[in-house]
């Protein structure tokens, strides 16, 4: 029996009998479910639904912070482009037919649409998976035809199935785990899979070909990533709270909720006429400022403060930062209201911003996610492998600044070691690699500036011919 029927065997007996004793968890399957605004049943309550259309609709689609911060990752990321280079040579890239199907990804698709797909998965749902496909509906290894793209697998349609040597001990946490297939079913819908294995949209992948892009890895799961909204949805709940007070209070006559006090003697009709009269004309935005007129025995108490008296943006402010902290990105580039204020709009802070969102972020993001890709991309040998070029992306275009200066600086070093008589391969590798033991055993023996071998005190002179005889020409003069 193949591998590929071993494993669906496995998987079937395991899904029927076992109850996915050998799959991780998707990552919203939590402790987050005990959260209180999570699992709360409150109708007035922002809610997060603890699955990866919650995610999307209630915070992506529906909180601004959380919208801008992953809008900028995606915006930056989607610019790189990929790219082979040589694993040993690593300065040595060099394009090729593999790289075809990144291009050009799906009919009309282009690597910026891949790295944005990408990242919107691994920000939403913590991994993003695909394969490879083709029109006569293969999937994976077996997609060779025409038609040949890639296709996203929904990443909460997805099963990672784990097996050990030891299978019968039914210990999903073994030491020796490993991934053995993914499940692509649509009949998941974000909800537990209690049909068993078997559906007709069922769709068996074996390791080697699918890529699963998970830049951060879950802490409680072997092969499963998390979103970098999870240790936050507390402050994307509140920043979602703060909306809809700021809201209410525009709504609610935009001045601070008041209590109005009658005489014991006002009726119940005269006081019905006065709510409905008030409210016609002084709740509401449009009815803000109006002065307040009201009839005898009538008394105004407010019973709250203002945005300004309760620091509503400051507090606002630190909850917006604190989701930009964890998406990795300054909130200066974001246009959050703690990064437009004080040193944040400084030009050297807003340039080290700038570098740290660059270096710290996006780049070991394109790292990631050049290596996850491999699995799936053909290299045009072993000893290459796929990476990024950054070269073409505008926001890193001060960068190439800082790179002609390190060239200049690497280029003197060279240089110097050359004049001092080393040999110039040596004593190119010795900067690039940063090692000065390269330079071991690579001396020419030539140590003057003009590269002449060194004078043998040793050695005889050598005697100078006697001048010519300026009498003895060719005409015997």
């Amino acid at each position: 029996m193949a591998f590929r029927e071993k494993v669906a065997a496995y998987v079937k007996e395991m899904f029927t009998f076992r109850t996915k004793a050998f799959t991780e968890p998707r990552f919203w399957d939590t402790d987050l479910m005990n959260l209180p605004f999570v699992a709360g049943g409150i109708s007035d309550q922002e809610k997060i639904e603890n699955d990866f259309e919650g995610y999307v609709s209630s915070m992506y689609k529906a909180n601004g912070p959380v919208f801008a911060c992953i809008d900028a990752r995606m915006k930056v990321f989607s610019e790189g482009e990929f790219i082979f280079r040589d694993r040993k040579n690593k300065g040595n890239y060099f394009g090729g037919t593999g790289l075809g199907v990144l291009e050009t990804p799906w009919p009309g698709g282009t690597t910026g649409e891949l790295l944005a797909r990408m990242e919107q998965d691994a920000s939403l749902a913590g991994n993003s998976y695909w394969a490879m496909c083709d029109d006569s509906g293969r999937i994976g290894k077996a997609a060779a035809g025409k038609g040949l793209r890639l296709t996203r697998l929904r990443p909460d349609w997805i099963t990672i199935v784990i097996s050990s040597s030891d299978a019968s001990n039914n210990d999903p946490f073994a030491a020796d785990c490993k991934v053995i297939g993914y499940l692509y079913s649509t009949q998941l819908s974000g909800m537990a899979h209690s049909n068993g294995f078997g559906q007709a949209n069922d769709i068996l992948l074996l390791p080697d070909e699918v890529c699963h892009y998970s830049p951060i890895p879950d802490p409680v799961a072997r092969f499963r990533g998390m979103s970098w909204l999870t240790p936050v949805l507390r402050e994307v709940s509140a920043d979602s709270k703060s909306t809809i007070h700021k809201e209410s209070f525009l709504k609610n006559a935009a001045v601070p909720n008041m209590a109005i006090k009658f005489s014991p003697e006002t009726s119940k009709d005269d006081f019905d006429e006065f709510v409905a009269k008030f409210k016609g004309s002084h709740q509401g935005a449009w009815n803000a400022y109006k002065t307040l007129f009201l009839l005898g025995g009538a008394d105004v108490t407010p019973l709250s403060m203002d945005f300004r008296q309760l620091e509503f943006s400051q507090t606002v402010g630190k909850g917006e930062s604190r989701i930009a902290a964890a998406a990795g990105v300054p909130p200066s580039w974001v246009g959050l209201s703690e990064g437009l204020q004080g040193s944040g709009l400084n030009q050297s802070m807003y340039a080290a911003a700038r570098r740290r969102f660059a270096d710290g972020t996006i780049r070991p993001l394109w790292r990631i996610a050049a290596a996850s890709m491999q699995n799936i991309v053909i290299t045009p040998n072993d000893q290459s492998q796929l990476w990024y070029d950054d070269s073409q992306v505008a926001f890193l275009r001060e960068d190439q600044t800082d790179l002609a200066e390190i060239n200049r600086i690497q280029a003197n070093a060279i240089d110097s070691f050359i004049k001092s008589g080393f040999k110039p391969d040596a004593a190119v590798q010795a900067v690039l690699t940063r090692d000065l033991r390269v330079l071991t055993g690579q001396h020419t023996g030539l140590v003057s500036v003009q590269m002449q071998p060194p004078v043998d005190p040793n050695a005889p002179k050598a005697i100078a011919p006697p001048p010519a005889n300026p009498g003895s020409g060719p005409n015997g003069n």
